[in-house]
């Protein structure tokens, strides 16, 4: 259910290798040794991401675990390079895929404030050429995945475009022509080519390109030394190399040329520069100010009301029960996390250079737990007969129609999808006719006692299905 960029089927790997490297516990990123219960919680944390690299599911990770100005861990693990076994440094440089997002939704804040740029402008007023198809689309809806613009990697034409090195525009000229996945507004579904389009707003009203743009504008800012805008031909110092995986092992990641993902998903950096960045955006002001930071956190709604969970690029909804800010994101060869707990001042991120059968997302919030404790159990008993929800319910999805099929065995309803891995799988009772998943929120309405539509919530994206 996490965002993805990526552009091949991956499948089980196995290579062996593990074991980490780098700095881990102190305060303000010293290498000093921990003792303790400090020693314990690094222990675990070196445990816990050693495993998938043992298991040959992942060639090599980088972590970075900041709570304040304590540096819990800083860490590289397994291979930056397996063909030549090179172990993973501490401040290696990943392709952070989608945690780009919200670099991009940042750069259109700082324009907002700068009078510049209007969430309610119609986007036809920076890209006067794109083919709306007689909608309005406002700056707003291309941050929030609410435009409804067919997105370009769900486009059969996009995998014969992404290893070349076209300008930009005949990217834009293929989206353009798809019909619209609903009308703007209406629902939330996750979309790359709104992104697009927002980094040719980023480079259009501030008379230079989206790559210098996040350079000085927030890289800088961020003191974020590592970081850069990706490239397949640039060489990087200390930029690991990644790899795609299939049923034999791992494999060598299918190439993309990084024109295309652009400020949808073409930035790198590594693990300690996000908990930079983190710091910067959330705790320090030094990237917006108080009103442009207070919007950009201010979650998406619907034409209906429904409140999203996501914002401007960045996701708003809880994790571990917390208030959380962040992102996961997936591109060939790599995958990345990246979470913010405010209340708590802590980063985690989490950074795969596999894209396989892993992902950091569940590790991130293993370590998070570790640090914060387990959230509260939010069970409660189902209201009234269960059976009500029972029943198969149909509607759109991120680039294919979405079905579920709700049943209800021994008083515990269930829910079958393929987002779901195809089993069926018990939902737990949150009150008010909405059950969860993980992150998954289905919330069932209907009338005159019956239930008729079901709406699901991923955080991501925001359907509404119908009972067929």
């Amino acid at each position: 259910m996490r965002d993805t960029l990526m552009l091949a089927v991956v499948a089980v790997g196995a290579l062996a290798g593990c074991g980490g490297t780098g700095s881990t516990a102190g305060t303000g990123g010293g290498a000093t040794k921990p003792t303790g219960e400090r020693a314990a919680l690094v222990a675990k944390i070196d445990s816990l991401i050693s495993a998938p690299i043992a298991a040959g599911n992942v060639a090599g990770a980088s972590i970075a675990v900041v709570k304040g100005r304590d540096t819990i861990a800083v860490q590289g693990f397994g291979l930056a390079n397996v063909e030549l076994a090179v172990p993973t440094m501490p401040h290696a440089s990943y392709e952070i895929g989608s945690v780009t997002k919200q670099f991009t939704g940042a750069a259109i804040m700082q324009l907002v404030e700068q009078g510049k740029v209007g969430l309610d402008d119609d986007i036809s007023k920076y890209l006067p050429d794109y083919n709306s198809q007689g909608r309005k689309i406002n700056v707003r809806q291309l941050l929030d995945h609410t435009s409804g613009i067919k997105g370009y990697t769900e486009i059969p034409e996009f995998r014969t475009l992404q290893v070349f090195d076209y300008p930009r525009d005949t990217l834009v000229k293929i989206f353009a022509k798809k019909p619209f996945d609903f009308e703007p507004g209406e629902e939330e579904i996750y979309n790359n080519s709104a992104f697009f389009l927002a980094g040719l707003i980023v480079a259009k009203v501030s008379g230079i390109s989206y790559e210098e743009y996040v350079q000085k504008n927030l890289f800088d800012k961020a003191a974020m030394k590592d970081a850069h805008y990706c490239s397949e031909r640039k060489i990087h110092k200390l930029k690991v190399t990644g790899y795609d995986s299939d049923s034999a092992g791992l494999i060598q990641k299918s190439p993309l040329s990084h024109q295309w993902p652009y400020a949808a998903g073409s930035l790198c950096a590594s693990a300690i520069d996000l908990v930079a960045w983190n710091e910067a955006l959330h705790r320090d002001g030094k990237i917006l100010g108080a009103a442009a930071y207070q919007e950009f956190l201010n979650p998406g709604v619907l034409n209906d009301g429904t409140v999203l969970g996501y914002a401007k690029g960045i996701a708003v909804y809880p994790r571990l029960g917390r208030k959380a800010y962040h992102h996961g994101g997936g591109i060939n060869g790599f995958l990345s996390e990246n979470i913010y707990f405010p209340d708590d001042s802590l980063s985690v991120v989490v950074l795969f250079n596999t894209a396989g059968p892993e992902g950091p997302d569940k590790y991130a919030l293993q370590i998070a737990e570790m640090i914060l404790g387990k959230p509260a159990d939010a069970a409660k008993p189902v209201d009234g007969d269960p059976t009500r929800f029972a029943g198969t319910y149909a509607g759109r999805g991120r680039g294919q129609a979405t079905e579920i099929t709700v049943a209800v065995a021994d008083g515990k309803v269930t829910a079958k999808a393929p987002m779901l891995g195809d089993s069926a799988q018990a939902l737990t009772y949150l009150g008010n006719d909405t059950f969860g998943r993980d992150e998954m929120r289905l919330v069932f309405s209907g009338a005159d006692g019956r239930v008729t539509k079901l709406r699901i919530d991923i955080g991501y994206g925001n359907n509404l299905l119908v009972r067929k």
